[in-house]
């Protein structure tokens, strides 16, 4: 199954952020609060989006970070997956 966004919303993917202390020892992402920087897996159309014209200003492959409360977590095929609108990105890692 695919994820196809609707309107000015946008899949994103959670980017799981290691950790290396000072000595050297990787601790995993999980240990604190969840990264808010997610990689775009789906974008989607624009258009006429509550009677203002929307330009998606993403795209797929971009890295963004978006607000912390953003978005509704959906699990498909055993991934996790975050749906915001684009609103919510805050801006794009280059």
């Amino acid at each position: 199954m695919k994820l196809v966004p609707l309107g000015d919303r946008v899949v994103l993917k959670q980017v799981l952020a290691e950790e290396t202390t000072k000595s050297g020892i990787v601790l995993p992402g999980q240990t604190k609060e969840k990264p808010q920087q997610a990689e775009v897996v789906a974008v989607g159309p624009g258009g006429m989006v509550d009677g203002k014209e929307v330009t998606m200003l993403v795209s797929v492959g971009d890295k963004v970070i978006y607000s912390k409360y953003a978005g509704t977590e959906v699990e498909l095929d055993g991934e996790e997956y975050l749906v915001v609108k684009q609103n919510d990105i805050l801006a794009v890692i280059k």
